[in-house]
């Protein structure tokens, strides 16, 4: 039987937009796009089974091996740090976590900043950087909400056009880091099946610097 190549995507257009990236370097498989509620769909031909998982389980399945490469976003990677290797940028999904507040918003650095946020291990280890006293407070949706009712000074949140912050009469700050779709394998597995990983890595690679 044919060694398989275990690929997690997440879902969503970022998963579609990458998939079609692989099929375009010749590791397709058009089953995956069919409107279907199976999870995962393979090509014997070119070695491949795709896996569609939340976007934020992309690095959970890699890291554990259930999955030998996966396409995570570097806000998921640098929020959760998981134990796998990031091979390569494949410069999608670009946008930045960055921290923003009101227009009007004046720092006082005198006392604790509170800060709303989806990412707590990003947002504690950036103000770790300036000694700043912090209380993150941990939110699941609306952040922009947070400063407007004043749970919050301040946000750190995922940025990509900042429409949403200037329709709540907000701003960004500072950039805290530019973010995009990467793709990471689990270290076991890359051992294992090197010549295979390798081989998806460089045709997206030379896809990417074709179309540069």
């Amino acid at each position: 039987m044919k060694q398989m190549l275990n690929i997690a995507l997440p879902k969503g257009r970022l998963g579609e937009k990458v998939y079609g990236m692989f099929a375009e370097a010749g590791f397709e498989c058009p089953e995956a796009l069919e409107e279907s509620r199976k999870l995962f769909f393979e090509n014997e031909e070119t070695g491949v089974r795709y896996f569609w998982v939340k976007p934020s389980d992309v690095t959970v399945y890699v890291e554990r091996g259930a999955c030998d490469i996966g396409v995570a976003g570097k806000d998921i990677i640098m929020e959760n740090e998981p134990d796998v290797y990031e091979l390569y940028d494949l410069k999608a999904g670009c946008c930045r976590m960055s921290e923003s507040a009101l227009n009007d918003y004046v720092e006082d650095c005198t006392r604790t900043l509170r800060v709303a946020t989806k990412f707590p291990n990003i947002a504690t280890k950036y103000y770790s950087q300036f000694g700043r006293d912090v209380d993150i407070i941990k939110l699941n949706g609306s952040i922009e909400l947070a400063p407007i009712v004043g749970l919050s000074d301040v946000i750190v949140d995922i940025t990509e056009t900042g429409t949403t912050l200037r329709e709540n009469n907000m701003r960004e700050f500072r950039v805290i880091a530019n973010l995009s779709a990467r793709l990471i394998a689990n270290k076991a597995n890359y051992e294992f099946k090197k010549e295979m990983i390798e081989n998806v890595r460089k045709k997206l690679e030379m896809l990417s610097e074709n179309k540069a």
